[in-house]
């Protein structure tokens, strides 16, 4: 079995690996206080070969990292080294197709330009709860949607959780969905969710993700929408004074990992790779929920207004989407018909 060791030097920000007498040194990248990104770059004795790199959060980096290197017996070491964040999901997600990046964790909002049946995940209100979610992802539609990542060169490791989306914005608190009209809105580079705030009255803008807190600064755009923990890990409370629990899509992550570089490994590797990689998703859910009501609170204390919204009306509002004639052709009915049928 090949070992895959990585030491990290702090002062240098690399990492070292030696395996069937290759070397790979990985310098990290980025950082956004989550999200760490590096640069591998692999030689064989006196030749540059190929650069990779990984991108993984904070977080969920740390707990994968301690699944790998229990089963591996330590072959196999995360290390991960913050610094500050580039690239966006759309070129992580080509990168690891490529095999120009190894691994990331993304929102599932982009994928649909490259697999669309994937969109029917994006529909506005989809899921009730979390846990039917669960069922979902972790079922038959989950299942039959990562089946289709390897023709692409990609393996997916599993959804894992982003969380239920909630829309802020500078400009005024927002209770109904006509209260957005006229407001411009940062959302994903994602078809349905940008037809969805249009349908509220809104302007959606999309804009990746690196870019938002800037926008928001400058007031290029009024709100965007996420999830509670990435709000306020990211410190957009900080510029938008007004937050709404509207929970209008769930969005899930992907583990995304090259097939290139998969194919390359053993299979005791692969292997272990799954396994962990499952385990950690398990982790990052539960961490997930029970940090969620935390992270609100925060924002809530650092003086935006949190707003609770009615619901029932925004998601008797959004149901007008799923018959958008911009939206409809989008959607592979037969795995929304499963979706609606798991309970």
């Amino acid at each position: 079995m090949a070992e895959f060791t990585y030491e990290i030097v702090e002062e240098l920000g690399v990492l070292s690996e030696t395996a069937k007498g290759w070397t790979k040194e990985l310098n990290m990248v980025s950082w956004n206080g989550r999200e760490a990104k590096y640069d591998i770059r692999e030689w064989a004795p006196g030749h540059e070969k190929m650069g990779k790199g990984v991108t993984l959060s904070g977080d969920e980096a740390a707990e994968l990292k301690r699944l790998l290197e229990l089963y591996s017996n330590g072959s196999i070491v995360l290390t991960v080294h913050p610094s500050s964040t580039q690239g966006g999901e759309r070129d992580m997600i080509e990168s690891v197709a490529m095999g120009t990046l190894e691994m990331a964790l993304i929102s599932t909002g982009p994928v649909p330009n490259f697999f669309p049946d994937f969109a029917v995940l994006d529909l506005p209100y989809l899921f009730p709860n979390a846990e039917l979610a669960y069922k979902v992802l972790d079922g038959e539609v989950g299942t039959s949607l990562l089946n289709q990542m390897p023709a692409r060169g990609i393996i997916g490791l599993g959804f894992w959780e982003n969380g239920f989306r909630h829309v802020t914005n500078s400009a005024r608190e927002i209770r109904t969905p006509a209260d957005l009209r006229g407001l411009k809105i940062r959302t994903m580079e994602n078809d349905i969710h940008m037809e969805t705030y249009k349908h509220y009255g809104a302007s959606p803008t999309p804009m990746a993700m690196g870019e938002v807190f800037m926008a928001l600064q400058q007031k290029t755009v009024d709100g965007q929408e996420n999830p509670a923990i990435n709000i306020l890990t990211s410190r957009l409370n900080e510029v938008q004074g007004f937050m709404s629990l509207t929970g209008n899509f769930y969005s899930p992550s992907l583990l995304l990992f090259s097939k290139s570089v998969y194919d390359r490994m053993t299979r005791e590797q692969q292997d272990i790779l799954v396994r962990a990689a499952t385990e950690a998703k398990n982790w990052e859910r539960n961490y997930s929920q029970s940090s969620t009501a935390d992270a609100i609170a925060k924002i809530k204390a650092s003086g935006t207004t949190v707003t609770e919204v009615n619901l029932q009306e925004w998601i008797s509002f959004s149901q007008a989407v799923y018959t958008n004639p911009a939206v409809t052709p989008k959607i592979n009915q037969d795995l929304l018909q499963k979706i609606r049928a798991v309970r």
